[in-house]
Parts: structure tokens; sequence; C-alpha cells
């Protein structure tokens, strides 16, 4: 007899004026609270002007949820969405990529970097990208609350049974259940939360931010390379993915995969800062 999870939480945690306040939401918002609160322990501790991190908060949210939203709209619904523009401006509607968030970041940080700090980007990503890996993994259990972006079928005794029929569900219908699968929210979430773990101590404990672009590349290599692998057994978001060798969320992890590798190459080779 198989052994298995059956999923059935409600996405919405209330419903206000006709608009469901959803725990995906409330993970996100977890995270980005959180998220200031360590950075600004980070700048205390480093006598960083704090007028800086409230410009930093602004230029991130900004840079995620634009970066996030057209990510998705780009790389995994174009055809739709190219013939729907004004769709793309429905963000409450769901559709949001992660790689799109993290490049939104990047454009935000390059402009902040410009504008505010007039630092190097790294400066600001060796402190930023700690809390980032914590907002990872309550992202990813907002998609379990959606019963979203689950994997391939499995015998495992931790599967999940998600509803596929979610929408009819909440309509009053009678649920109609997935293959127990891979709950892979689950194996991302707890992979990123010992990033954060791991960041948490290089910084505060190690100061590996003495070392530019370190903690950086640690991020990207600890976030990426889990999500490169996890993909393999996650079910594809959208049909055209079917007859890829590796999908699109591995394509697009490759640069960041790179760029991190190299990033800790460099800062090892080069002298430690006081």
């Amino acid at each position: 007899m198989l052994n298995y999870i059956t999923w059935t939480a409600d996405p919405a945690i209330i419903t206000i004026l006709g608009r469901e306040i959803r725990w995906y939401g409330l993970m996100f918002a977890i995270g980005f609270w959180v998220g200031f609160k360590i950075v600004e322990k980070m700048f205390l501790r480093e006598k960083i002007d704090l007028k800086w991190l409230d410009s930093l908060f602004l230029y991130v949210m900004a840079g995620t949820v634009i970066g996030a939203r057209l990510g998705h709209c780009l790389f995994y619904g174009w055809d739709y969405y190219s013939a729907h523009p004004i769709e793309i401006f429905k963000i409450w509607e769901g559709g949001l990529a992660s790689h799109g968030g993290a490049m939104g970041i990047i454009i935000a940080i390059y402009i902040y970097s410009k504008k505010v700090t007039h630092k190097s980007m790294l400066f600001t990503f060796d402190r930023l990208v700690v809390p980032v890996a914590l907002v990872a993994a309550l992202i990813r259990i907002g998609n379990l609350f959606n019963h979203e972006i689950y994997g391939h079928p499995t015998d495992l005794p931790w599967a999940f049974r998600y509803i596929s029929n979610l929408h009819a569900w909440k309509q009053g219908a009678e649920p109609i259940f997935t293959a127990p699968s891979h709950p892979t929210q689950l194996y991302e979430a707890t992979t990123y939360l010992l990033v954060f773990g791991l960041l948490m101590f290089l910084y505060f404990k190690k100061q590996a931010w003495k070392r530019e672009g370190l903690i950086f590349g640690i991020f990207l290599n600890g976030i990426f390379l889990t999500r490169f692998f996890i993909e393999f057994i996650k079910n594809n978001q959208e049909d055209f993915e079917a007859n890829m060798v590796i999908n699109m969320g591995q394509i697009l992890s490759l640069p960041f995969i790179a760029v991190g590798i190299w990033l800790i190459v460099r800062a090892l080779k080069a002298p430690k800062s006081k």
C-alpha cells in the first residue's frame, strides 16, 4: 500500500472585499520584512548610513516584482502575453519567475549602486543575498500552498497529492487529486534554508564580506545548482519544454552558476580587505 500526504491546504488565508489574501503573498511579505531587519543589522554592524537601507528596500522590491513578472511573461508564456499584453499587468492572477526576479534585482542594484552608494555592485550583493536566500525558501513554501511547481510521480513515503482542479474546488467542486508526487517545493525550500544558514555564518562569524564577491558567489551556486538538479524531477511549467533535454529553468540557471564559480575563484585569489 502506498503512503502519501494528501495536501488540501487552501491557498487563501482570508478573503476581504472579494480579494484573497494568500499564503504566497504572506510568505513574500515576511521574507522582505525579515530581510530588511537582517540587512539593517549588517549596516549597523559596519556603520553604514541607514538612509541607504531605505532606498535599497525600494529598489529591490521593485526589481523583484517587475523582473519576476516580466520573466514569467517572456520566458514561459510569450505566445499568450504577446497577444494579450494587458494581461502582463494582472500580477494578482499569478505568474512569477524566479530567474526574472533575479535579473530584475541585478538591474535594480546596478541603478542603486550608481545613484545611491557609488560603490561596486558586489558591495551590495554580498549583504543583500543573505536574506534573499530566506525569501527564496519562503516563496517555495508559498508555492506549496498554491498546489503548484511540484515534481514527478513517486512512491516515496513523503509524496504529496495536490488538488489539480484548485479553482473549481474553491467554488465547491469535489477535489481532483494528482498522483503522489515529489514535493519539490519543500526540497528547494529546505536547501535554500541551508544556504541561508551558511551565508549568515559566513557573514557574521567569518566576515566573508571582506572578500568581495565571495558571499554572492556562494549564494549563486547554492541557489541555482539546487534549482538545476531539482528540475530533473520537477514537472515542466510549460508545454514547449516537453522535448527539451534540459528545461527553461535549467537553461536560465547556467549563467548564474558560471558567474558564481567565477566570483568564488576571484574572491579567494584576491587579498582580504581590512
